[in-house]
This record gives C-alpha cells, structure tokens and sequence, in this order.
C-alpha cells in the first residue's frame, strides 16, 4: 500500500502529466526541477511543496561575459619539462582543458606565478623567467641542464566544472557553456544578491530554495581529451584570486606561494597531513563563504521560503562539520547517498531542522538506456543506505536527473516504490529516533570532527584501488551498533580521550593526514596520552600503518600497544619470531572455516599458512576475511601477541594485552559482511564488552539488528539481493528466526 510524504521527486518541462501519476505512485509530497529544467504550470498546480535549484554563481553568461576577469581562479602546476640546456620553455596549457581553464594574464605573474627547479626545489628568480601569452609558455633562461622545471600559474575557470560535466554526459552539443563567477569581487556579489533578490520576487511558488550549492567549486578540472585530471572532492584549489591572496597576507600576516596550493602536484588532497597554509586558508576561506551564505539565507527566509544547501558541486567552504555552520540559518542539508558512508555524512550534520537523500541513480543516459536494469542499481544503494538510516536517520529521500527517463523502465518504477514506502514505515515505527549504539567508538585522524564521515575519501563514494581497504572501515561502521565520533590528533594531545570512549581506531598509509605523518616525531603527548589511556582499560585499533613515522628506530610509534611492528628494510639483520597462529578466537568466531583447510592448518603445528586464495595480495586463506591491500613485512613485536591472521611472512590480524586494556592490528579491512561482523567482534573484545555482544546479534552476517527501544521495536534487515536465514538472540537467553527475502526488513516489538 503506497503512503505518502517524505520523498521529493523530481520533474521537468512537458512532462506533467506522467509527473502526476508517479507522485501518487511513489507518494511524493515535494517536486523539484532538475539541473536546466522547469516546472509546469500543471506540475506547480499539484499542490506539492516545490523546490527550485538555485545557482548562485553560474547561468548568467549575460553578466559574466562582461566581466571575465571575475570568474573563479585556480593555481595549475605545469607538467615537469627536462632542461637539456641553459634554456628551458614550459608549455602552459600542454595537460589542461582549454574550454574549461584559461591563464590569467592580467595579474602580474611575476607577483602571482611561481617557477621552480624540481630537481632541487628552488624557486627561480622572476628575473630568469619570461611569459609569451601568444603561445601560453613560460621559458626559463639560466636553468641547470638535466634538471626538471615547472610553472605554477594562475588560471580562470571559464566553464562550470559541473554543468561541463553534464554537458559532455549527456551530450548537449551546441548548448552555450555557462561560465562562472567568483563573489570575492564587489561588483559580481552585488550582482548576485540583487539577481537572487529579484528571482525570490519572480518565483512565488517556490517553498524551498535548494542552493546547488554555493560559491566554490571541489577540485574537478579536465584535460584536453576531455578526461578529468584531477577529482578531489575536499579540494580548495579552485578558490584563489588576487584579491583574495592581497586579503590574506594582511589578515594573516605572510604571503602564501602558488606552492602552497599546487603542493608539488598534490594540490592539497585531504590524504595529505595538513600544514599551517593549507589549515588558514581553510578558515580564511570558510569565514568569507559563510558571512555570505547567511545573507542568503536570511534573504530566503525574508520572503517566506526555506534555504537548503546541497552538499556537492559548490560546496568548499561550508564544511557542515567545522564550528559555526549552524549559525548560517540554513534549514536543511541534501546530499547524494552513494553508500552507508555517505548516508550518515548527510545524516549526522548538526545545526539544521532536516537532512535528506538524493538516493541513486542519477536519472542520466549514462545509466537509464535500453537493455540496461537501473533497479538493481536502486536496490543496491537502498542496501547500503538502510543500515546507516537505522542508525542516523535521513528526514527526507528523494532522486535526481530527467524523470522522463526514469518512467520508460517500470521495473525500476516499481523498485522506487517499495523503496520509499519502506523509507517511510522506518521512520514512523521509529519516530525519526536513531537505534541504539552499544559502544562509543572514535575514529582518530588529523581532520577529526570537522571531516566526520569523509576520512579515506578521494571522489564521493568512489573509493579506488589505494583507498578501499581503508574506507571499508568507516562503511561498516555507519550501519554498525555502535555510537561513532570523529577526533584529531590536536584534540588528544589538547584535551586527552573523552571519558565515555570505548574504542579508538586509527590508522591509513604512512605519511598521510590518517595515519599523522610527522605528528608522532614531533610531539611525545600524543603517544604519552594514548599509551597511558589503553594501559587504563581504553582500547585502541590500528589500520594499515597506523602511527607510522621511522623515529628512534621504530616505524609504528605505538607498537608496544598493537603488538606489531612494520620492517622499514632498517632492521633486517634483527630476527623477527611469528608465535603460532591462533585459529579459534572470540574475534574470528564467525569466520567460516574450510575443514580441509583447518586440517592441513593443524597439520603444519599452526605455522602461519601460506596465501590460498589471495595471490598473495592479502586475502585470507582461511574463508571470508578480505583484508584488501597488502601491507608487507609486518611483524609481531614479541612472542606474546596473540595472532589471529597471517599471510606469507606478514600480519593481517593481531591482538595485544596492553595493562589494562587492549590493541588490536588489522592491515585493512574492505566492506563486506563477513568484514564487517569481524570489525565488530574486534570492537566489543578490545574494549573487554565480549559478554554484551550476543543480544540483539544476528547469527548470519549478511542480516542486521537495529534496536529502537524508545519505541518498542527491532528490526533485522537483509542486506543482499537473495533470502537470508537467521537467528536473534535476544535478552533473556531466548532466539528468534527470521527467514527473510532479499532486501528484505522484519518488524518485531521487544
């Protein structure tokens, strides 16, 4: 039976009457207009909230045209040229997308621009280098032969890398490129309000504003084949101007290089360990963003509509997270789920009324074509939502892109309908209420509160092949029955471990912004504090290389706690001893196990096993645990750690008494089930709460138990596309089965 409320749907020119009849389907109380569309009369006079996507800073060319020296800017750093003589000339544009990117000539270079020996790292004279705007080359003269040089160089953004990328996905052809603008500069904010103020006139229809989103655009710029070059969702590289740069240096009182932006071609990724320039442009930038932001909001409110922010495309300089952002006035926050782990990045955001979920897919070509199933795409992304719904929930779902595509696929008619009834029933049984967490767990990095839920991250929801094994983590945790924080390394050294933590995880490849970098070398509290809170009784889970910097002749600073060590090729000539494997382990209890394997385990005196089926990249050979990504030549610090997984020579899973309390080492853990009930398990025995564990559990690790007892309901989900079998154990020693079909959610009261 179709319900209602609770979902926006989203519609577009000549198309209303099929409008109609999907928002009676899917229950529909909210219609907006999708990226270069517009809303019917007949669709206006359903009588359903409206929402109107707002672009504060593109699709007016008319103005822009005539000011193009206030469009946004970014610093590009120029492929590495080899000098094989005293001259050298360095090709601007040679790796960029001209259409999309364009040097900014008008602001000195000799000021603004930077050309650097990389061989060396010295920075050239301005007096030994010269610019040819006609051919866009820069020629160093005096250059060392057979050292490489680059430029870095300011550029104007001269095509919204948004609307581009629509434009190249579904071919718009002719369609004029919109160009953006950068607000930084008096006259372009003056115009903006004032077209703002008059479109708030023009649109009395409209109930909510969805501002998509703001100012400044993540990192997206393309190469001349069209290809993107560099994606970084948290990048702040496209944001720069001269007046702003001139702002800087007076408020802050030195001058940043175009070096601290290009970061010797890094281009500050949020997996680098942050510096001093890159944290104070960051507060620079966000001051400026949200002064504005609120006078956008406040203009929305003044003439009785809402304000929500989608949490995408223009979206650097807001962080939802850093302190203040509910002081902005805005009443919601939207985002895309691509996952569990962008659910509750959405969902977790404080100092707003509502949040809600732009669920996939995108209703684009590139997705919605004869002969392809875009419901099992639904169904998937409903999977992975549901379980950090449960536990963080989202007010409001809906989707994007052209309805008139979605509409040629009934199937996936179909799927959007169970889905959204189901999104609704959760939210009535549960009153909105999240389930309750058993355990407090802080994920330990040096981004902390203000990046929560977007550690380990590149692209949104897209990890890659570097990424996985770590993003996996956060991915089991945003469905797990667990209370989940985020805290920097500053905050520990500052202020300790709060009191009510039970678990701490920390880790990620060495010299990276998770696992900290230099911070372990620079400042013993950090250790100190850590050390003395698990020899209190604290449990602390390292990832990867976590505390990894080589110092005083070890490369893991706390694997005294984890009981594991990583041979940095320094200390060969020491023997390292494995103690035998420990196959049977509260932790690894519901890791299935092969007898034929376990017999030839035996056999071998419990020696570590050789890899079965992981080809050696870190799979474990005895069934269901993938710890992804290798991390080679890990070692037990002493006979004394308890091991649980190994692979060829090195650990994959370890755990440490450590006084009172616990560490435990895992080299990676990917999102799957089976990985995710080992997080777990890993979670309730570090912290010594083995004998909590059980109630509420779920026998299959495929199925989940969400408890909401301010309500008087569970529920067990099946989180795979086929029935699942399992048994609940419940408080007073009793079970219950479920058989439940795929994708399936069972209701029962406590």
């Amino acid at each position: 039976m179709t319900t209602t409320g609770r979902f926006t749907l989203p519609s577009e020119s000549n198309f209303a009457e099929k409008t109609k009849e999907l928002a009676e389907l899917w229950g529909a109380d909210a219609i907006r207009n999708s990226d270069g569309t517009h809303l019917d009369d007949a669709v206006l006079a359903l009588g359903k909230k409206i929402y109107s996507a707002y672009f504060p800073t593109r699709a007016h060319n008319e103005w822009i045209t005539l000011h193009m020296d206030e469009t946004p800017q970014v610093y590009l750093l120029t492929q590495r040229v080899l000098a094989e003589t005293d001259t050298v000339t360095i090709d601007l544009m040679a790796t960029f997308f001209a259409e999309q990117l364009t040097p900014n000539y008008d602001a000195d270079p000799a000021r603004y621009w930077e050309v650097i020996d990389r061989t060396t790292g010295a920075v050239v004279d301005p007096a030994n280098w010269t610019v040819d705007a006609a051919s866009n080359t820069v020629t160093v003269n005096g250059a060392t032969p057979m050292h490489e040089y680059t430029a870095s160089f300011l550029a104007y953004i001269i095509w919204d890398p948004v609307e581009m990328y629509n434009h190249l996905t579904n071919d718009w052809g002719d369609k004029e490129h919109e160009i953006p603008f950068d607000i930084y500069h008096p006259a372009t904010r003056k115009f903006v309000f004032d077209t703002f103020e008059q479109w708030l006139k023009d649109n009395p229809q409209t109930d909510v504003v969805r501002f998509t989103t703001f100012f400044y655009q993540f990192t997206l710029l393309f190469d001349p084949k069209h290809r993107e070059k560099i994606v970084d969702w948290f990048g702040c590289s496209c944001t720069v101007s001269p007046a702003a740069l001139d702002d800087f240096e007076k408020r802050y009182g030195y001058r940043l290089r175009p070096e601290d932006f290009v970061d010797e071609g890094c281009y500050n990724s949020a997996w680098r360990v942050p510096r001093k320039a890159q944290r104070d442009w960051i507060d620079f930038l966000s001051g400026f963003v949200r002064e504005n932001v609120k006078t956008l909001a406040d203009m929305s409110h003044k003439a009785g509509k809402e304000a929500m922010m989608f949490l995408g495309d223009q979206w650097i300089g807001t962080e939802p997270y850093k302190d203040g952002f509910g002081d902005l006035g805005l009443d919601a926050v939207v985002g895309s789920i691509g996952d569990g782990t962008t659910t509750r990045m959405i969902a977790d955001i404080p100092g707003v009324k509502y949040t809600e979920g732009r669920f996939l897919p995108y209703f684009f070509p590139d997705t919605f074509y004869e002969g392809n199933d875009p419901s099992i795409e639904a169904w998937d992304n409903w999977r992975k939502a549901r379980r950090a719904i449960l536990r963080s929930p989202i007010a409001r779902m809906g989707y994007g892109g052209y309805l008139s595509l979605a509409a040629k696929f009934p199937k996936f008619v179909d799927a959007v309908e169970h889905i959204a009834d189901e999104f609704r029933d959760i939210h009535d049984r549960t009153n909105g209420e999240a389930a309750t967490g058993e355990l407090n767990v802080a994920i330990l990095n040096s981004w902390g509160k203000m990046r929560s839920w977007m550690a380990y991250t590149v692209a949104h929801a897209l990890p890659n092949k570097q990424t996985y094994s770590y993003y996996g983590i956060l991915e089991s945790l945003s469905g797990m029955r667990v209370n989940v924080r985020f805290v920097s390394f500053d905050d520990v050294i500052e202020r300790g471990v709060d009191d009510d933590v039970d678990v701490i995880i920390t880790g990620g490849p060495v010299d990276t912004a998770y696992s900290g970098g230099d911070v372990w070398a620079k400042d013993p509290k950090l250790a100190e504090t850590l050390r003395a809170w698990v020899r209190g009784g604290g449990a602390l889970v390292g990832v990867g290389e976590p505390s990894s910097q080589w110092h005083q002749g070890r490369f893991f600073q706390l694997a005294d706690v984890f009981g594991v060590d990583e041979e940095r090729y320094q200390t060969l000539s020491v023997d390292k001893y494995f103690p035998p494997v420990t196959p049977d382990h509260f932790i690894t209890a519901d890791v299935h196990v092969d007898p034929a394997a376990r017999e030839a385990w035996e056999a071998a005196g419990y020696r570590i096993p050789l890899s079965g089926c992981g080809g050696g990249q870190g799979k474990a050979p005895l069934g269901g645990i993938d710890f992804g990504e290798q991390i080679p030549n890990t070692y037990p610090v002493s006979e004394d750690v308890t091991l649980l997984r190994a692979d060829g020579g090195q650990v994959q899973l370890a755990v440490n008494e450590y006084g009172k309390g616990r560490g435990v080492y895992v080299s990676g853990l990917p999102y799957s089930a089976a990985n995710a009930r080992l997080l777990e398990r890993i979670l309730f025995y570090a912290s010594r709460n083995e004998d909590r564990y059980a109630t509420y559990s779920s026998t299959n690790p495929e199925c989940e138990v969400a408890r909401f007892p301010e309500t008087g309901w569970y529920c067990v989900i099946n989180n795979t596309d086929r029935p699942q079998s399992t048994d609940v154990a419940l408080p007073d020693g009793a079970s219950e089965h479920f058989d439940l079909d795929a994708s399936a959610i069972a209701w029962r009261r406590i």
